[in-house]
């Protein structure tokens, strides 16, 4: 259940919230655990970054990019520098916004692996969902590589699978995998709508939790008997976190509290990020 300002009930007016919005609200409502939030502002807040993040995995998916591991990562050499480590380094004098909207822009300048991936889609996600300025104050120094090394995104650790929903980072492990093939260990995916993930790599794009499983299936060592499958855990950026830089811009919902209810009408927008 969600509880926040003393467990009062909430009631959106019709448009308030997308379909997505709404069946992630829904499913966090019915569940028997209790998601604590400061506001309203910081449901609605996430409610919007975490479409921001289905949004950004589809961007991502038809942006050009290439799958490569670590070896043969590539970049766009006017705004990162490649280290030894497969990493993108920001270049001097580059602003951090412009550096992460070019991958998406230029995505046939890039190839990297499927845990970049989903550190970018997040950084994308974040950028459309706080304010620009703020956005290049806070990753002045940016790094990209997988996402147990960006600290910076805030990442909190879920361990009950049944909670995920759309959004989360989730991991599918493939224990047996063959060894000449690394990036045969597993695969990072971001999940989006109707039980359905993308992930970087394989030709995945938008597949079910099956489909994930056949693919990484044909990278297992022979005469393995273990088969690949979906991990308990997952994470997702701190959203509360992030709702203290969202632009001063942004509309506001319309809210009256009436009793114990509170009604939200339609009004709470994401205008255009910018300088």
């Amino acid at each position: 259940m969600i509880v926040f300002e003393g467990n009062n009930r909430v009631v959106f007016g019709e448009n308030t919230l997308s379909e997505l919005e709404f069946s992630i609200y829904q499913k966090k409502m019915n569940s028997p655990l209790a998601y604590q939030y400061d506001s309203l502002g910081t449901l609605l807040f996430e409610l919007d970054m975490r479409t921001q993040i289905v949004e950004s995995s589809r961007a991502l998916s038809k942006s050009g990019v290439y799958f490569a591991g670590f070896d043969n990562t590539q970049c766009n050499p006017a705004y990162w520098h490649l280290t030894n480590h497969g990493r993108y380094q920001l270049k001097p004098g580059v602003a951090p916004q412009d550096a992460i909207r070019d991958i998406f822009k230029n995505g046939t300048s890039y190839a990297f692996e499927c845990s970049m991936a989903v550190v970018i889609i997040m950084y994308k996600a974040i950028l459309e969902s706080i304010d620009a300025r703020q956005f290049d104050i806070l990753f002045s120094d940016l790094l990209l590589f997988d996402w147990h090394s960006n600290s910076n995104l805030h990442l909190i650790d879920r361990d009950v699978i049944e909670e995920a929903v759309s959004g989360d980072i989730i991991y599918f492990e493939n224990p047996e995998y063959e060894p000449t093939i690394p990036w045969g260990k597993g695969e990072n995916v971001i999940m989006m709508e109707n039980d359905h993930y993308y992930g970087h790599g394989y030709g995945l794009d938008l597949a079910s939790e099956q489909q994930v499983i056949m693919i990484l299936n044909k990278h297992r060592m022979p005469g393995s008997t273990q088969s690949a499958f979906r991990t308990d855990r997952f994470v997702h950026p701190d959203f509360s976190y992030f709702s203290l830089f969202q632009s001063s811009k942004r509309r506001q919902p319309i809210i009256a509290k009436v009793g114990e209810a509170i009604y939200v009408q339609q009004g709470w927008t994401q205008p255009k990020s910018g300088r």
